[in-house]
Order: structure tokens, then C-alpha cells, then sequence
């Protein structure tokens, strides 16, 4: 799975303007155990380069996606990360691997409580889940050095620009679910506002607001 995803890399480096996966998101792809975060009639596809459902409509993301967006944020260890739309709890896990904590938010109770159960089974000490909307963030925990969206909104949320702190990164698919929707690089400016970089069109489902 990880060389499948190196190679899409090289396929659309000019889009994303990285070269190649980074050493420290290789190593996170190929530590996490991707099939005990899906439902078991799909195990067997659990390492394909595709997404695949996981309930309530939603999926798990394609694992090339999960790679560049974590690539995005350029960590380097010890941060504090926030993950909106837990889903399965992948994109969470393979954070964890590299920051130091991990907060991730599910506006849906049972994909929320199923995958805080699979993400303690496998050991993930560093990651906290809550149910909530993740268009408003966790404002308790931050600031956050980045966050990761893995749902599309329809523009960038003003709340989650506000928890990141200077230079802190955020990416997002920005987009309605019936139109061309774009992954997309946020950086914090020190007079709070942002830079903004168009990475490459992207599919997701949409971020659900709550109510």
C-alpha cells in the first residue's frame, strides 16, 4: 500500500508540490493497522488505494489521501493535532503516530463511539474523541499546531482558522458535495488572518453542521 501511494505522489507532484511522502508519514502509513478500522465484510480491501464505506453514509478515506493531507501539515513530532470527522478513525491514527496528541471530533454518536473503541484497542493512548460539530473545533483544547478536515465544507470555517495558532496549518476540502470540490492548504498569518493554497480537486462527503 505505501509504494501504491508513493507512486500516486510522483503522479501529481506538480499539483501538490511535494516531491514525495515524507520519511515520517511513510513510516506512519505502515504502522497502522488499516483493517481493524473498517467493517469486517471489507477487511479483505483494507490496503487498496481506494475509500470504502463504514456506515451512516460515511467512508474511509483513500489511503493517498490521508498520506498527503498528514504530509500537508508538515509535522515534525510533539504536536497537538485536531482531527474533525473521526469517521473510522484512521486519518486519527496515523496522526497519532507522529504528533503528540491527537483531538478528533464526530458529529455521528455510534461512528464516534465505535472507532474511540477500536483506536484503544489499538493501543492509541494519545488520541481523545468526542462527539460534537466540527465546524466549531475544540475551542477547550486549543490552540492547535494544525488541523485536518476530512470532510468537505462549503467554505473555511471561520472557528477552526481561530484555534490554530501562528503558522499553524489547516487542510480541507472545500466545496458542495455537487460541485468540483478542491483540498486545500490554510496557513495562520500573525495578524489572524490566512494564506491559502489550492493543492488538487479531491471527492468527499460533506461536513455535516450541527444544530
Amino acid at each position: 500500500m505505501v509504494a501504491e501511494v508513493e507512486a500516486m505522489y510522483a503522479e501529481t507532484r506538480s499539483e501538490t508540490g511535494l516531491a514525495a511522502m515524507s520519511p515520517a508519514v511513510r513510516v506512519a502509513m505502515g504502522k497502522v493497522e488499516r483493517h481493524r478500522l473498517v467493517q469486517d465484510g471489507h477487511r479483505d480491501a483494507a490496503y487498496r488505494n481506494h475509500p470504502l464505506p463504514i456506515g451512516s453514509g460515511q467512508t474511509i478515506s483513500q489511503p493517498y489521501i490521508v498520506a498527503l493531507s498528514t504530509d500537508l501539515l508538515n509535522l515534525k513530532g510533539g504536536e497537538s493535532v485536531l482531527d474533525v470527522g473521526t469517521g473510522s478513525g484512521y486519518q486519527a491514527a496515523v496522526l497519532a503516530e507522529i504528533a503528540a496528541h491527537v483531538y478528533s471530533i464526530e458529529i455521528i454518536d455510534s461512528l464516534g463511539k465505535t472507532a474511540a473503541k477500536r483506536l484503544e484497542d489499538l493501543g492509541y493512548g494519545n488520541i481523545e474523541v468526542k462527539i460534537g460539530d466540527g465546524y466549531q473545533g475544540w475551542p477547550e483544547k486549543a490552540p492547535f499546531d494544525a488541523i485536518v478536515v476530512t470532510a468537505a465544507a462549503p467554505r473555511v470555517p471561520p472557528a477552526l482558522v481561530a484555534q490554530l495558532k501562528t503558522g499553524g496549518r489547516l487542510v480541507i476540502p472545500i466545496g458542495a458535495e455537487s460541485e468540483i470540490q478542491y483540498l486545500k492548504l490554510i496557513t495562520r498569518r500573525a495578524d489572524g488572518g490566512y494564506d491559502e493554497k489550492r493543492v488538487l480537486p479531491v471527492r468527499f462527503v460533506p461536513l455535516v453542521p450541527g444544530k
